[in-house]
């Protein structure tokens, strides 16, 4: 998978944490988290509608091959969408970061991020779980990156204003 999306501004907003904690002023410091985790929200549900809206193409079965359902049971789409997380830090790296969580994820799914983003947009996996097996499906390459820059304005837009409004408080 692509690396995780990051709004930062880390110069401006190392020096207003910085502010805001030798003025002691916790209850800004919380708001402007929280409104910094606002504005990568909307990222995080397209991320989300992206995945579980995601084509995935399978190439046609052999002849004499048999088919069925999955022996899982599991919804693929939703079990990846579910596993994006947002993280929102004031001290290190400054930020907002919109990541898939592998460790949500079942073990054998762990990969599945990366897998369904790839450039080339193949899922390689075996069939049914036989490793002597093995089946390619095909899905939309990139998807990722795609969401990020549609969203990355109106983020970069919100976090300037969330960091504008902070410093007026200062001020």
């Amino acid at each position: 998978m692509a690396a995780p999306v990051r709004i930062v501004g880390t110069a401006q907003l190392l020096a207003l944490q910085d502010r805001l904690r030798r003025a002691d002023q916790e209850r800004v410091r919380s708001s402007m988290q929280r409104r910094i985790r606002r504005a990568a929200e909307p990222l995080r549900d397209g991320m989300q509608d992206t995945i579980r809206s995601l084509p995935i193409r399978a190439e046609a079965r052999r002849s004499g091959s048999r088919g069925g359902p999955s022996p899982t049971r599991r919804p693929l789409r939703a079990t990846v969408a579910g596993s994006v997380r947002i993280t929102v830090r004031t001290t290190g790296v400054v930020g907002a970061r919109v990541w898939a969580d592998k460790n949500l994820l079942p073990s054998d799914l762990r990969g599945m991020p990366q897998a369904m983003n790839s450039a080339n947009g193949r899922i390689r996996h075996p069939v049914f779980g036989n490793r002597r097996r093995w089946a390619n499906q095909w899905t939309t390459p990139l998807w990722w990156e795609k969401t990020v820059q549609q969203h990355t304005p109106r983020m970069t837009a919100e976090v300037e204003r969330v960091l504008n409004d902070v410093r007026r408080l200062l001020d």
